[in-house]
């Protein structure tokens, strides 16, 4: 598996083909889940070098949809690690995880028991308990509007405290990182209906 050659190849494409109006979903996004996906991994003692690639790679690859399709992403994704990745050395096993790591991302996230995948949707979903939540979720907003996707601010708020209460964190290193700090999202968003 050449895993330097897939990276190259999806940052090249996400570059040249993302929209500029995905102020959320840009390939800002993607280094910032790769980045926390790989600090959350060594956190909860993942080693073994094929895992971690594999990781790698869904990370760099679960939004890389959006340059073809907003909704179902996630299928669009795996339509692309199924048609270039065979050519970089990734068996059909290897073809299959990524895929199956990439669908966990979908809202509503489903992991299941397989670490990997909770690791990846703990990763795409870190800032809900950051410091930088709020200008993050502002770009979540902006994207959606430049789409004719958001409610009034009102509804956003009511959404964003939903979200808040409804999200887990799936693996125990992102609960003690970020839950006390998304409580705390909740609480100001919460505030802001007031």
């Amino acid at each position: 598996m050449d895993c330097r050659r897939a990276e190259t190849y999806v940052l090249n494409e996400l570059r040249q083909h993302l929209s500029p109006t995905l102020y959320y979903h840009g390939l800002h996004h993607t280094l910032d889940v790769l980045a926390q996906a790989q600090s959350l991994a060594e956190a909860e003692g993942v080693t073994d070098a094929e895992a971690l690639m594999l990781l790698r790679t869904a990370a760099l690859y679960h939004d890389s949809g959006f340059m073809t399709t907003y909704i179902g992403h996630e299928e669009a994704g795996c339509e692309l690690v199924k048609r270039t990745l065979p050519d970089m050395g990734y068996s059909a096993d290897q073809i299959e995880l990524i895929c199956r790591l990439i669908m966990a991302t979908k809202m509503p996230q489903n992991p299941g028991d397989l670490h990997l995948a909770q690791i990846l949707c703990d990763a795409d979903l870190d800032y809900l308990g950051r410091p930088d939540f709020w200008p993050i979720s502002q770009t979540l907003y902006v994207e959606l509007q430049a789409r004719g996707m958001a409610p009034d601010e009102q509804k956003w708020n009511e959404g964003q405290v939903d979200f808040l209460q409804g999200h887990q964190y799936w693996t125990a290193s992102a609960t003690a990182r970020r839950e006390a700090s998304k409580q705390a999202r909740l609480a100001e968003a919460q505030a802001r209906l007031k």
